[in-house]
């Protein structure tokens, strides 16, 4: 049974973890042994000293986990060849303090005399030390897993701009963050989530720049998540958010280090994983959609004119198949005449209604859209490319849909491959205002417009409203929101972000005189 007592060690897995080491190494590696049975990466080896062979060391690690060489070379070297006899008939204790300030010559040492502190050590990639006769044991650094080299990200490609990305290690990513902000205002908070994985996460952020309440929020958030395992940071945007039913992302989401320094720097909170590329950054508003890292790196009359775009590219991807059917179906005579006298003409063999050509293409669209970002990268592009091609002539020509209907949906597709935060929330809105414009023309189309502007204006991202700067008329708080200005001018940090120093710019030191 899993929880019942080992004869030799006495050991409960749930009610013995906090009791302290047993002073007997043989006793110690046999609780081990047991602990971590069935596990054939566990690794035990025991050492004896050259100069007394009855002083007995023990190291316990998990195979894959650790650098085995920094072990033999840091670890069990120097304990070998160290002489306890200079030290004459000191109690252990002050042997294990020598060991642990003299002799190991890994700087990373926790000494500990609790045995689920010792067990949680192991398996993160540590070696657990220990001395006979001595209850309490040493919890090494010796962690040493291949990890992914650091390249550009694949979803978020710039033309200007750093090619660095975060990968799956935890200390990688954060050593990328601290290599751009180079301050002691810059915390890193630890904490572990999943009762079964135990997945370290860490809270970075700006002490004088970022919001105690939102921090607070954040924090208390985090300890209230129940779940037994945390294998990405899109586990907790699902567990953390304030809108969980809303289909907008109130929590933002990077693999870029440069995106998240810019967002720490103005005042907001960043949530790194361990495991996972992807850094959470919060609070996140409707506008950074919109945003990309590249708009700072070039001139802003062109970053002004790409948002911009993009925003106009989402207001078409949302809307056009809407318009079209409430136009065709309601609101003929809103439509020029020749253009009407066309559309007529092609769909003169078409047995199916406009409504039905809609959604059979757009579900089309995305069947291909998801299969061409799934298969392997050499032949996607061009199944997405001659599979589109082929079934939309091919629908043509057998009259199964019309060939406006063609030149809708493709140009739906392509203005949503404008926004690459937003393809969801884009395709439900999509459906939505598509529905409402089957039922009520193009009415309906305009009552679904003001229900989710409705619906986004009732958002909010820890307390900060989701439409943040969208319709403000005051300048300052519309600098770095559809458009951006330069740098020069955008002297002040977002207000409801919760900041607390908004300007952005420090106060120059006075010259020192001669």
């Amino acid at each position: 049974m899993t929880d019942a007592a080992d004869s030799s060690t006495g050991y409960s897995h749930k009610a013995g973890a906090s009791r302290p080491l047993p002073s007997s190494l043989d006793e110690t590696i046999a609780l081990f042994r047991h602990i971590f049975r069935n596990d054939d990466t566990l690794r035990v080896r025991v050492i004896e000293n050259r100069h007394d062979h009855r002083i007995r060391c023990g190291l316990v690690y998990l195979d894959g986990m650790v650098d085995a060489d920094l072990i033999q070379s840091g670890i069990a070297a120097p304990v070998m060849s160290f002489d306890f006899k200079e030290y004459g008939q000191e109690e252990r204790a002050e042997w294990m303090e020598h060991l642990r300030t003299r002799i190991i010559t890994i700087g990373d040492i926790m000494a500990s005399m609790k045995l689920d502190e010792l067990i949680g050590a192991v398996m993160g990639g540590k070696t657990a030390f220990f001395l006979d006769g001595y209850c309490g044991g040493l919890a090494v650094n010796t962690a040493g897993w291949n990890t992914r080299a650091i390249e550009e990200p694949t979803t978020e490609k710039v033309v200007r701009g750093p090619r660095e990305g975060f990968t799956e290690s935890l200390l990688v990513n954060l050593t990328l963050i601290r290599r751009r902000v180079q301050s002691s205002d810059l915390k890193f908070v630890f904490s572990d989530i999943g009762s079964r994985s135990n997945t370290q996460i860490c809270i970075c952020y700006m002490e004088e720049l970022a919001s105690p309440a939102i921090l607070k929020e954040l924090q208390g958030r985090l300890e209230r998540v129940e779940i037994d395992h945390l294998l990405d940071t899109g586990y907790l945007t699902e567990l953390i958010r304030d809108e969980p039913y809303s289909p907008f992302e109130t929590i933002g989401s990077t693999e870029r280090p440069d995106t998240v320094v810019s967002k720490i720097m103005e005042g907001r909170i960043a949530v790194l994983c361990e495991g996972s590329p992807f850094v959470l950054t919060l609070p996140y508003v409707f506008v950074e959609n919109f945003q990309s890292s590249e708009d700072y790196y070039i001139n802003y009359y062109y970053a002004t004119f790409n948002r911009l775009l993009r925003v106009f590219g989402a207001f078409l991807s949302m809307s056009i198949p809407a318009v079209y059917v409430a136009l065709i179906t309601y609101s003929q005579e809103m439509v020029p005449s020749l253009l009407l006298l066309s559309i007529a003409t092609a769909r003169m063999a078409v047995p199916f209604p406009t409504v039905v050509e809609a959604v059979l293409m757009l579900t089309i669209f995305e069947i291909l859209r998801e299969a061409g970002s799934r298969i392997p990268a050499a032949i996607g592009q061009a199944v997405s490319i001659v599979g589109a091609l082929v079934l939309g002539q091919a629908a043509v020509d057998a009259r199964i849909v019309s060939a406006p209907m063609v030149i809708v949906v493709g140009l739906t597709g392509i203005t949503t491959l404008l926004n690459p935060r937003l393809p969801g929330p884009l395709i439900i809105v999509r459906i939505w205002l598509l529905g409402f414009a089957f039922m009520f023309g193009i009415y309906g189309y305009f009552f679904g417009l003001l229900g989710l502007v409705i619906h986004l204006m009732s958002l909010r991202s820890f307390g900060v409203p989701y439409m943040l700067g969208v319709g403000s008329i005051r300048l300052q708080d519309i600098k770095d929101t559809a458009v951006r200005l330069p740098w020069w001018d955008m002297y002040l940090r977002p207000a409801l972000i919760g900041v607390r120093n908004r300007r952005r710019r420090a106060h120059k030191k006075p010259a020192r005189r001669p």
